[in-house]
């Protein structure tokens, strides 16, 4: 047991008193706990190594059986029987078919009980009536995993499969699933039209059509799959499984999902945020309206991820999520074949007069600079283009410009300093020469993306002339059968787009990892005790009252401004001549949650008339639903912002931040994290919505006080992640000023919840 516990990354306290040894061993209880990521990390190994092993009866199995594989052509079993046998598959291979002796080849028998071994792997065809009773055999018979194609289970029937597999020890993929490949080893288990080609990116996908589709693109491109799986609804095998095996595989060197629900999202935060420090980790959003939710849901047994919830997790856990499959293909193409750039600064270099206009403005759309050239550069690119053309960046060469001349600009734009990127943009004509065979002798020692305005292909790769450039120092390096390639595009905005999510991840992983930050002045377990106090009294849950709202906050070393009961509008008077400058009157109104949209908030009060006629409005407005009348000091300047919580049923505490009061819901711009958040979390929060700039200081305006705004988004963070009963919480509005981010309302709604670890697998 003291071996077991310092395995998991737990401490041991031993002492020995009247001949007696006592081991006291501490559990870590959550996330600001100092053990809990050591913890989570052991835990973490502990669970891969079984998990890599058992895998390995999937993706590197000595013998396959197809149950079900029938004498008829087109159906899904013979298909995937053929299929393994044409792939050139060298392990041992059976069929199941009580109607036949040989088939493609292969020797059939009549039952599972009667293979003449226990394969490692049993890919099942059959009816859903009798896919138990055939995962049942097959677990009496040693068969140590199973790959179910078959589609239409009813609840009963999945929750009895999943049961027998896990009485047996079996791995599951599916069902509803195509299949899975290795085609390095020629197992193709699928019933694709055509074998996919080896390579170096890993694909899991829940729609299985989707993925064979995927991966016959990568292949036709060049580059290429390590290993294919699809999971279907995803009973056990799931993206989190598939990770940990590329981790490890030594073939892949990018992962590409396609995941429509999540069983764990973060599980899957912290696998995937481990994986993409060291190979790309990209995905495409599926379900954006609520009519591709609902197709989805109908495909999977948990319902589709909210798309603000699905980006959150992306974002935090360093995935590239694109918008589109063409957008996911062209970011794996350059991913697969350049470096990382170093930074955001790109070179343009072209012939087409006004695409490098519409590059240089997707540059600007998607985050990246075009960047200004230094004169010694702008003095040497003179030499080679003419008066007509252009030597700023982007560089026009004009259409007419040789071969050679377009690849000396190329090399001397990518050489100047602070380049982290070039983009060539070119279209052969009559009156030049091969300019695609000058972007391919390109001699640049920086990531390269071309694209060719004339060639019928979304996106291809180029072979480079001469292979076996040296590296530039500190650049993460492509490897597999596109590395001495460059990605080429029919149009600027797409090599754009890939460019950029290849600069945002790069910016990613060499981030610093963040940690989670300690607090000394906070007091959890009284915060539980008014959570408790409230939900006996009131089981369904509720808005927590004002004073409860301030007590909860305080336990966490959030303060609200000043906030004071008045009974009258003499004592209104009264407080605002002590508080001594201008006030505000609030309402506090049964079933009124946003004040200022219901009028229930008067400010900027200066004078004693001022502060009587504003209280009498207010207790006139709203009658016998008025409880009580509040006031605090106006706090003028800064910008209005809204921290927030929300419990997700699936995701968890997200930590919600963006523009506040009436800005929250007209311009709809606020992001999210999964809660807990590290420092790096809560800077990237605050630096990832649109208004921004508002707080980073703009045209001349003092910059916001950054720090107080993290630290009060990582208290948040804490209060979430220690109380699930918080179902949703609003600080707003927070003035985010030069000099601190004081909250000047809130509001808390609390609901009965039960605890669950984070981190345990689940089903979906």
């Amino acid at each position: 047991m003291d071996a077991t516990a310092e395995g998991a990354g737990l401490s041991i306290r031993r002492e020995l008193e009247d001949g007696v040894i006592e081991l006291t061993c501490e559990l870590p209880h959550d996330d600001a706990d100092p053990r809990w990521d050591p913890y989570l990390d052991a835990a973490a190994l502990r669970e891969r190594s079984p998990d890599v092993v058992s895998l390995r009866h999937v993706f590197q199995p000595a013998s396959v059986a197809v149950v079900g594989a029938s004498r008829r052509m087109g159906t899904a079993g013979r298909a995937i029987l053929h299929n393994i046998v044409t792939a050139g598959y060298q392990g041992r291979v059976y069929a199941v078919n009580p109607h036949a002796a040989h088939m493609e080849a292969v020797p059939c028998v009549p039952s599972v009980t009667a293979l003449p071994e226990p394969v490692d792997l049993a890919v099942v065809a059959v009816p859903p009536a009798a896919v138990c009773a055939v995962a049942d055999k097959c677990g009496r018979r040693g068969i140590k995993a199973l790959v179910i194609i078959t589609v239409g289970l009813d609840p009963p029937q999945g929750a009895d499969l999943l049961a027998i597999c896990r009485r047996y020890g079996m791995r599951l993929v599916g069902p509803g699933c195509f299949g899975i490949g290795v085609p390095s080893t020629g197992l193709d288990a699928t019933f694709a039209a055509r074998h996919p080609a080896p390579g170096t990116v890993g694909l899991v996908m829940q729609s299985g059509g989707l993925g064979v589709a995927l991966a016959d693109r990568l292949s036709r491109l060049g580059v290429g799959v390590s290993s294919f799986a699809s999971v279907g609804s995803k009973y056990d095998v799931s993206s989190n499984d598939m990770l940990m095996w590329w981790e490890q595989d030594q073939a892949t060197k990018l992962a590409v999902l396609y995941i429509e629900s999540f069983g764990n999202p973060r599980k899957f935060a912290r696998t995937a945020r481990r994986v993409g420090r060291t190979m790309p980790v990209l995905t495409v959003h599926p379900g954006r309206s609520a009519t591709s939710q609902r197709a989805a849901a109908s495909r999977t047994t948990a319902a589709a991820t909210p798309l603000i919830n699905r980006e959150s997790l992306f974002r935090q856990a360093g995935i590239i999520a694109t918008d589109s499959l063409g957008d996911l293909v062209d970011v794996t193409a350059l991913l697969a074949s350049q470096p990382l750039p170093a930074g955001p600064e790109v070179a343009i270099v072209s012939n087409v007069g006004g695409a490098d206009v519409l590059a240089a403005d997707a540059c600007l759309q998607h985050g990246l600079t075009v960047h200004r050239l230094t004169g010694e550069t702008r003095r040497r690119l003179h030499a080679l283009v003419p008066r007509s053309g252009a030597v700023t960046n982007p560089v026009d060469t004009t259409a007419t410009v040789s071969e050679n001349s377009f690849r000396r600009c190329l090399e001397l734009a990518a050489a100047d300093e602070g380049v982290d990127a070039v983009l060539a943009l070119a279209l052969p004509t009559a009156a030049t020469g091969d300019l695609v065979a000058a972007i391919r002798a390109a001699d640049v020692q920086v990531p390269l993306a071309a694209v060719v305005l004339d060639q019928p292909e979304a996106v291809r790769l180029l072979s480079r002339a001469s292979p076996g450039e040296e590296d530039r120092p500190g650049q993460a390096q492509p490897a597999g059968p596109a590395a001495a390639s460059i990605p080429c595009y029919a149009y600027p905005e797409a090599a754009v787009r890939a460019l950029a999510h290849a600069v945002t991840y790069s910016t990613w992983r060499s981030r610093p990892a963040g940690h989670i930050r300690e607090f000394s002045d906070v007091t959890p377990d009284d915060a539980r005790a008014l959570v408790r106090k409230y939900l006996a009294r009131h089981p369904k849950g509720g808005w927590l009252p004002p004073g409860q709202v301030s007590a909860l906050l305080a336990s966490y070393g959030i303060q609200l401004i000043s906030l004071e009961p008045v009974s009258s509008a003499d004592s209104a008077v009264r407080i605002a001549a002590a508080l001594g400058g201008p006030v505000v009157l609030k309402a506090n109104v049964a079933g009124v949650l946003h004040k200022s949209g219901a009028g229930a908030v008067q400010l900027d009060l200066r004078t004693e008339t001022d502060i009587r006629r504003a209280y009498h409005l207010l207790t006139g407005k709203f009658g016998l639903r008025l409880r009580q009348v509040l006031i605090q000091p106006m706090i003028s300047g800064g910008t209005e912002v809204i921290v927030g919580v929300v419990q997700e049923p699936v995701f968890g505490p997200l930590v919600v931040f963006g523009l506040g009061e009436v800005a929250t819901d007209v311009l709809d711009d606020r992001t999210a994290r999964l809660a807990p958040l590290t420092d790096t979390d809560a800077d990237e929060l605050i630096r990832s919505i649109r208004s921004a700039p508002l707080l980073l200081g703009h045209r001349g305006q003092p910059a916001a006080d950054l720090p107080a705004l993290q630290d009060l988004l990582l208290r948040v963070s804490r209060l979430a992640d220690d109380l699930p009963e918080v179902a949703e919480l609003d600080l707003n509005p927070v003035i985010a000023r030069p000099d601190g981010a004081p909250a000047l309302d809130a509001r808390i709604r609390l609901a009965p919840t039960e605890p669950q670890h984070p981190f345990l697998r689940k089903l979906g």
